[in-house]
């Protein structure tokens, strides 16, 4: 009988750099709320929810990045320790339903592991909206969150 290996083969993506120069932006729709995502029923026939925050971007643009532009705009969310639970939401065209992805979660005042992460990293497609979960400080962000490294 012959002998069966198996290899972890690590895929690296390469990070195409866009010359925000030349490059068009895109159009982020980003819904922000506080303590909780969104409800995907929210996205469902056409309908979006009411706080809509629009966002000319490029693909590069990091979770730290759009952070500090939701930031500008809700002096609410400047507080030292505030959590932005970051999700995707995108049509499942096979069943006409919407589904969410969580991508990442950054910190105001630290640096974590997601805050460098692009739109690209995080498979983002123009005309996905983006679902932001904001913690303040005063309440304890989700126990999912707490990584043990």
């Amino acid at each position: 009988m012959a002998n069966v290996e198996s290899m972890i083969v690590e895929e690296k993506t390469q990070i195409k750099q866009i010359d925000r120069e030349k490059t068009c932006p895109l159009l982020l729709r980003v819904f922000c709320s506080t303590g909780r995502h969104h409800s995907v029923s929210e996205y469902m026939y056409g309908n979006v929810p009411t706080n809509e925050l629009q966002i000319y971007t490029w693909q590069d643009a990091t979770l730290h990045e759009l952070t500090s532009l939701v930031r500008d705009v809700n002096p609410d969310t400047r507080k030292k320790g505030t959590y932005f639970d970051f999700a995707i939401v995108f049509p499942n065209f096979r069943n006409n339903h919407f589904q969410m992805r969580e991508i990442g979660v950054t910190c105001t005042g630290q640096k974590g592991i997601d805050d460098n992460k692009t739109l690209a990293q995080a498979k983002f497609s123009i005309g996905d909206f983006l679902d932001i979960s904001i913690t303040p400080p005063n309440r304890m962000p989700p126990a999912r969150r707490q990584r043990p490294y």
